[in-house]
Formats: structure tokens, sequence, C-alpha cells
């Protein structure tokens, strides 16, 4: 049964995200998706959220 973590990013950059990705995959989260959050005023996202999995057995949360 997997797991899930959800983690926001407020500042939408390519280096947040990027930084983001590298952290949790490299503490053993398998990167999922990734949403954006869209104000209808601008093109731009106000803010994302980085979507991870992993096996319930691989034990508590880092």
């Amino acid at each position: 049964m997997p797991i899930y973590k959800v983690i926001e990013i407020a500042t939408v950059t390519e280096e947040a995200i990027e930084e983001i990705l590298n952290k949790w995959t490299c503490n053993g989260w398998n990167f999922d998706g990734l949403q954006f959050a869209m104000r209808e005023s601008s093109k731009r996202p106000s803010m994302a959220f980085a979507l991870f999995t992993r096996d319930a057995s691989c034990g508590e949360e880092k």
C-alpha cells in the first residue's frame, strides 16, 4: 500500500521545483506529479504542489 507526500511550492521557479524534486527523490520518494494553482489575472502559476509516493513498508517518513 503506498503512502503519499504533498509538498507545497510557494515560489514557482525552475530552481525551486528542481530543489524539491531532487531532495525528496533522494530521500526515497517517487515523483508522482506536479499540480499548478493559477490566478485568473496571471499566466504564471501562483503556487504548485509536488506529489510523491513510496511503499508503506519503507518505514517512517524522512
